[in-house]
């Protein structure tokens, strides 16, 4: 199968001139679009949370995805690196028209997808070693680290303060402790956890 893929960063651009660009290729090289795979997004998202993701979990040996440009695919680098690493583990190949890339199953393409794929971990490793300095950094600085105690309960109070004399009434309605909380703009644990702090519900036994 033969994808064609098009991605515009905001919707005050065209999708057109990369889908005349991959038409007119694939004319030249007698090929036929299988399948468009058309976003709106910025390539900053995740390849995850676009329809290109949902692309590389459907696509199998010996598929195709033609794209104008690898910047299509992702404005990161080593996102990149991934996607075409997911492709090429895959048997799947990539061809871009502007920049000339032809990854596919040949030695070139395995090397480089080893060299996509290690440069990948080595961006995850140092990512997370950055990480941990960071935070013992700031253990040794004295931050408390993490929610501090009691948070969410406080939040909770202060969001139903002032509204014990509506949560009765609706209880004397017999309303569902979900539509309660719904009214009032809170989850039915918080809810669950007011009522009991005022009283209002007493604990199971």
């Amino acid at each position: 199968m033969v994808y064609g893929y098009i991605r515009v960063s905001s919707d005050r651009q065209t999708v057109e001139n990369q889908r005349f660009e991959i038409n007119a290729f694939c004319a030249k090289e007698h090929l036929e679009i299988g399948g468009w795979i058309e976003e709106v997004i910025s390539g900053t998202k995740r390849y995850e949370e676009r329809r290109l993701g949902r692309l590389l979990k459907r696509v199998r040996n010996g598929d195709l995805i033609i794209c104008a440009e690898l910047s299509r695919l992702g404005r990161n680098l080593f996102m990149i690196m991934e996607i075409l690493n997911i492709c090429m583990v895959k048997g799947c190949r990539v061809w871009t028209i502007k920049d000339h890339y032809r990854l596919g199953n040949d030695l070139q393409s395995k090397v480089l997808a080893f060299a996509f794929a290690l440069s990948a971990e080595i961006e995850r490793n140092l990512i997370a070693q950055r990480t941990k300095e960071a935070l013992a950094r700031r253990r040794a600085e004295g931050v408390v680290l993490g929610r501090p105690k009691g948070k969410r309960n406080a939040e909770g109070r202060y969001k139903l303060s002032g509204k014990e004399r509506l949560i009765r009434r609706m209880l004397q309605k017999e309303v569902p402790l979900s539509t309660i909380a719904k009214t009032c703009q809170v989850n039915r644990a918080t809810l669950t956890r007011f009522l009991k702090c005022h009283y209002i519900i007493k604990e199971k036994a």
